[in-house]
Order: C-alpha cells, then structure tokens, then sequence
C-alpha cells in the first residue's frame, strides 16, 4: 500500500505544481486575471447537468469521461466510475455480481455472451448509470442498471482516424478505429463508427490446495503447490451503423446497426509439485499440465424505431429488432508426468435468435402529468452442443455431445405517470408486469431428462420523489422506493452435469473439486429497495452526493455446500454441488461522491482560474444472508468497501491535458455456506494519461492502465476440514499510445 500510495503522489505533483505555475501567470498577467474571461471559458453544458435534469437518479457519461484515457475497451472505463467495479469483463455494481446488474445496449438486453471488451468506447454516445429501476426498463435490476447509448448521427460532417499502439507483454497490439458521420439531403443523417483491435496478456499463475477426503479407501493427502502462467490472445470488429431519417418535424425513422466479431486464442502451463506432507503413494512428485484454447464470438442485431409526436400533447415510439450470434471454442488439455498420461479435448458451439417488439404512448394530463404506457416482447432460441473426449473416449456419454435447445420468451407491460407536483417537488410513479418463460428440449440422457419448463411472473411497483430545498436553487434530494428482481439463467436451471475434471471420474474427487449440476426448481430472487441521496450542485459544473440505499431479498440463488452423493455419470460416490433458493438477505450501504474544479471545492488552496479538476467517491458497503451463520455472511462477492480518486490538469500556456486514477477495495471475507468460506484478495490500481493536441486536426495521448495491481485471486476454506484450493494470477500493466485525425 506505501508503494501504491507513493506512486499516486509522485504521479500528482507535476500537475499541482504545474497548477501553480500556471497560477503564478494568472496573478502576474493582468489580461489572464481578467474574470470575464474565466466565466466565458467555464459555463458549458455538462454530464452534471444533465444528471440533474433526469426525473429520477441517474449517472450521465458523455465523451468527455468515454475519450478521457483513449481506451479501446469499454470495462476499462467503467471500472473508473464510482460504485462500480469489472472483474473478468463482468460488470459489478454496488459490489454485487454481474447478475445482479443489468446491461442494456440503446434500451434492450446486450446479445447473450456479450462482454464489455467486446465495445469500443468510440462507438459508444454516452453511458446511463441508474441505482434503482424504472417502468419502462426490465426491472432485472436489483444492483442497478448500465445503459449504453451507441453513436449517434452527428448534426455536421464528422471524420475521425484513430490509430493505436499497445502493449502488455511479450509484443505489441494494434487498435484503430473510423467513423464517418453526416447529415445529407431529404432530412437523412448517418454514422458509420468502425473498431479493428488486438489483445496480449500473459499472467503469472500460482496455487496450492491440500484435499483430504476422497471417498476410495484408504483416506489420501494431497497437497500441492502449482505455478505457470496464462496467455490471452486474439483480434476483434465492432461496426455500429445508424441512420436517421425524419420524415417530418416531429416524426422519425432510425435504423441501428450493432455487429462484434471476436477471434480468441489461450494457452497455459501450470506445474503441479507435490508437497512434503502429501501422502508418499497418491501421486508422482511433479505434473506438466498444458492448455490450448481457440475460439470465435459473434453478435450481430438490427433495430428499427419510430417515433412520432402527433401534436404538443401525444407521442409515439415503436421499435423491433433481431438478432443473431453465437460462440465456438476447442479446449485441449495435456497432463504429464502421472502414471497415466491424459489428453483431453473439449469442443462446444452455441447459436443464440432473437427478435423484440416494443411500443409506449406517453400523453400529457393536465399541466402537472405525463403519463405512459406501453408493452415489449422479446423470443430468444438458443442451441447448445458440448463434447469431451479424454484419451479418445467420451468423457461423458449420452451426457455430452447431446444437442440441447432452449427457448425464452419475455412478455412486459407497464404504466408510469410522471407528476409535476408543485416547484420542490416531483414524482414518478410506475408499475411493471414481467413475464420470463423458459422451455428446454433435450435428448434423455444417463443424467434423466434435459428437459424442463421454468415461468417467472413478477410485478414491481415503483415511486420515484426529487426535492428541491431551494425552488430556484440547483441541489435535490431523491428518494425510490421500488421492487427489482433476479431470474435464474438457462445454465443454473438445466439439469445437466458439468464435471470437475481435476479428479478422474472412476476415482472420485473431493470437497475442494466438487462437480456442479443445475437445479431446475429455482425461482426468481425478488428484492424491495429503498434509496436515499442528496445531491448538490455547485455554480461552475461541480458536483457532490451522499446517498443511503437498502434492498432486502427473498429467495436468495446460492450455491449449496458440496454434498456426497451416488451419482450415474460416474462409477463412484461424487461430491456435487449445485444452487439452492435460501429465504432471505439484505444489503446496504453508504455512497459517498464529490468532483469539481480544484478552486471550486478548495477555494483557500486553489486560485479559481487553475484548471486542476478533482473526483473522488467512497462506497461502503454491508450485507447478510439469514440461512448462512456469520460472521462474514455476506452477498456473493461483495467487498466491503471501495475507494475511487483521481485528478484531471490541463496546461493553459500549452495544448496538454493529464491525469490519473486509482482505485482500491481490501480484501474479505464471505461464508458461502455453513462449511464452506472463500476468502478474495485486495485489489488496487492506477490509471493514468497525457494528451497533447498538435495542431487542429491531429492529437497525441499515452496512457497506461493498471499499474501497481498486486495478485489477484481467492482462497476456499472449510470448517470441518484442513481442505483449502487457493489461486492467485500476477496481472500486469498495458501501456498504449493513440493518435487521433480529424479530417
């Protein structure tokens, strides 16, 4: 931590003292102390602006935040944001799980499969970050909800190259990106963004487990210790058309476009060393074990949206779309140095289908009242195939290799009034009926029937309140008060085993390898929050929220602590584990949020004319399940707190902008279970960068993101057992260089 601290200080003083310099020339340049000058310079239309102006409480980011640091993947962003955290390219909120937070693209669920490194933040127009749920979007949101808006046609001629150079480890990258966009004849405008990008990582892997409890007599120690590293390759195209065409003045027709292609490889070798207190006849003393991934990942989807407002009182909006897509992927793993040697391959495909309809009318009533209605439907079909071959026999057969199709299907309706209630105060009043239908069709297999049916029906009320203390004042205080759900997914319901194959199947495996089977009986997690925040908006553009939120949960998904059981894919006794339905959790926090100019919120130690601005949020977070003893029986994943700050300096004697940003969380602890604990390590890191504009048309930036992140990883315990699996990965920095031509 003094290493992380000390960096984060070194790399803050060229920009405060840089600050001062250029304070020292305003003080001693009559012409730069001019303060019609400063008001002129300062009063823009800002991302705090618009936040303010939303009916209910929302996080705006514009280009601003999106080009800050010249990143060519999304989650790099987001992970700068406050409340927000990305691990493994999944989206965190409120340190809750990926599962817990909704993603939208332009208002409807990302393709399944998709990931945040998929996006280029240059086609992205601006991100929409809402904390509790609204009527007109699926209330699947019980962490809250990420909507990201695509580019948009621009109102003039818009040519920008952009061309990159990045590098992690071992060699180089490219990215480069283009975006075409204009307004043309017969009310007709376009924008054609287009993202070429490469990735290389290689991290440094390290472990140890000790088991001790194979059901095959006699009893057998194991502990080990394995060491190697993992590496991550491959290329991706994103291309996200729009066009927009008016057909009058108040009526349009816009056609999206939304199209990723990912071509990923891996590979890995991990040494696997037997420990001294290993029982001497279970295992040969070292094991080479190889991995070799490849595969592919599509999306691609076409949106229509009509939009008409008939007169100053009624509007329609109506949209459809489809979609395709799907992934493939070959695994190969080799172990040597056993008595026996194994190869294994596993191969998979998956083709996901949809189409979506949706309309909403909204009307005027009165003075005071808008009100909406409106309804979507959404049928997705996803096929599924997997195979595993070990020495040249299936693994699991009659199990694998089996095609598996599922189908879902969404129906909502909702109505929403948004109320002008006098000048302090304003509501938001709405009501969500969802309907999720899932239906699968399998072969019968030596697992019993893949078949199963699975309907979630739930209905959220929701009030949203703002109040202004001052009516001609800017600062608010919100209040919601709302109902937000999790469906389980096909894979927690599908009853299908999925084998851990550290442990051969004719041997058994142990509490720390335990295989996984779905559990076709899960319902929906329902949960009922409450949220509270004070937002204050400062005269030039800053911005500080303190905020309180609650959500208590009902049927809480958990895993279940691994069981013994007398299974049919395999000769003996396997310990298994699945995901149960416990009866209840709750979690709360505090928000913390303040980001300004220097001079704005320091004005004894900032001249108001530096250009220093500054941004810090605090989030602490706490939680308990009911069926789970304590201590530590927290939600899945979450951390108890989370600390984000940076700063941003821009040069008023030359054309350069800078910054950087760090984030920190502790490590902790979570009871998973009665018996079964997992503890995840701290994390931390640093992001910074330095842009300087050439001339009119072209701009130069270096970044580098992740800086001074220590190991990474988790540590599984039990209570009744010595047992423990312990993983830990070395991540490592990716320094780039853009350059950017405006044509």
């Amino acid at each position: 931590m003094k290493t992380f601290t000390l960096a984060s200080l070194l790399l803050l003083c060229p920009a405060l003292v840089l600050a001062q310099q250029e304070v020292d020339r305003a003080q001693s340049s009559p012409t730069q102390n001019n303060q019609l000058e400063r008001v002129s310079v300062t009063r823009q239309q800002t991302d705090t602006d618009l936040r303010r102006r939303e009916p209910v409480a929302k996080q705006l980011y514009g280009r601003d935040e999106l080009d800050k640091y010249g990143d060519t993947q999304l989650s790099d962003v987001l992970k700068r944001l406050p409340g927000i955290n990305v691990s493994g390219g999944q989206l965190r909120m409120r340190g809750l799980g990926g599962a817990y937070t909704q993603i939208l693209v332009n208002g409807e669920p990302a393709p399944p499969g998709f990931s945040l490194d998929n996006l280029n933040p240059a086609q992205v127009e601006r991100l929409e970050v809402s904390k509790a749920p609204t009527a007109d979007q699926s209330a699947q949101a019980i962490a809250g909800t990420l909507n990201i808006i695509l580019k948009d046609a621009p109102r003039v001629v818009q040519k920008d190259l952009r061309l990159g150079l990045a590098y992690a480890s071992e060699k180089p990258v490219i990215n480069a990106g283009f975006t075409y966009g204009d307004r043309v004849v017969g009310g007709l405008g376009f924008v054609v963004p287009i993202s070429v990008y490469q990735w290389n990582f290689k991290n440094e892997l390290d472990g140890e487990r000790l088991t001790n409890g194979n059901p095959t007599p006699p009893a057998q120690r194991q502990h080990v210790s394995n060491e190697g590293y993992d590496r991550s390759h491959g290329r991706g195209l994103n291309v996200s058309p729009r066009l927009n065409w008016k057909l009058g003045d108040d009526e349009t027709l816009t056609l999206q476009g939304f199209f990723v292609d990912n071509r990923f490889h891996s590979d890995g070798e991990n040494t696997v060393t037997k420990l001294p207190d290993s029982d001497a006849a279970y295992m040969p003393r070292t094991l080479l074990e190889t991995t070799r991934n490849s595969g592919t990942f599509s999306a691609n989807r076409v949106n229509l949206q009509y939009n008409n407002r008939f007169n100053e009182d009624r509007r329609i909006e109506l949209r459809a779309g489809a979609g395709s897509g799907g992934a493939d992927f070959d695994f190969d793993f080799e172990g040597r140095g056993g008595a026996t040697p194994i190869s294994r391959t596993t191969t998979g495909k998956n083709r996901n289908h949809n189409a979506t309809l949706a309309g909403k009318y909204s009307q005027y009533a009165g003075e005071a009242h808008t009100v909406t209605a409106g309804g979507e439907l959404e049928r997705r079909v996803r096929d599924e195939n997997r195979r595993t071959v070990e020495n040249g026999v299936d693994l699991l057969p009659g199990i694998e290799g089996q095609p598996f199709n599922a189908t879902i299907t969404r129906t909502a309706v909702y109505a929403q009034d948004e109320w002008e209630i006098n000048k302090q105060w304003s509501a938001y009043f709405g009501v969500r009926h969802e309907q999720i239908k899932m239906e699968s069709e399998g072969s019968r297999d030596n697992a019993g029937s893949a078949d199963f049916q699975s309907t979630s029906k739930v209905t959220t009320p929701l009030l949203h309140l703002n109040f202004k203390p001052d009516p001609k004042g800017r600062d608010l205080i919100r209040a919601s008060l709302t109902r937000s759900y999790k469906a389980p997914d096909v894979q927690q319901l599908i009853n299908r085993p999925s084998i851990n194959t550290t442990d051969p199947l004719a041997q058994g495996n142990t509490k720390v390898t335990p295989d996984r089977i779905g559990n076709p009986s899960l319902k929906p997690e329902l949960a009922t929050g409450l949220d509270i925040a004070y937002e204050s908006y400062l005269p030039a553009g800053g911005l500080i929220s303190v905020g309180l939120f609650h959500r208590s949960i009902t049927n809480l998904i958990r895993t279940d602590q691994p069981r013994l059981q007398t299974v049919v894919w395999a000769p003996t006794q396997r310990w298994v584990i699945t995901q149960i339905n416990l009866s209840k959790a709750k979690t709360e926090g505090l928000e913390l949020e303040v980001k300004g100019r220097a001079g704005e919120l320091f004005p004894s130690l900032f001249d108001p004319a530096t250009a220093l601005s500054l941004r810090a949020s605090l989030n602490v977070y706490r939680s308990s399940v009911g069926d789970i003893p304590g201590p530590n029986n927290r939600l899945e994943g979450q951390q108890p707190w989370q600390f984000n700050f940076g700063a941003d300096y821009r040069l008023k004697s030359m054309p350069i902008n800078m910054g950087f940003s760090a984030q920190i969380a502790p490590n902790f602890d979570v009871r998973q279970s009665a018996l079964q604990s997992q503890e995840s390590l701290a994390s931390r890191s640093l992001d910074a960068f330095a842009a300087m504009q050439i001339s009119k048309q072209d701009g130069v930036r270096l970044s580098v993101n992740g800086l001074f992140q220590p190991k990474q990883g988790t540590r599984v315990t039990f209570t009744d057992l010595p047992d423990f699996n312990l993983n830990e990965r070395k991540p490592v920095a990716w320094w780039a260089v853009n350059w950017e031509h405006k044509f």
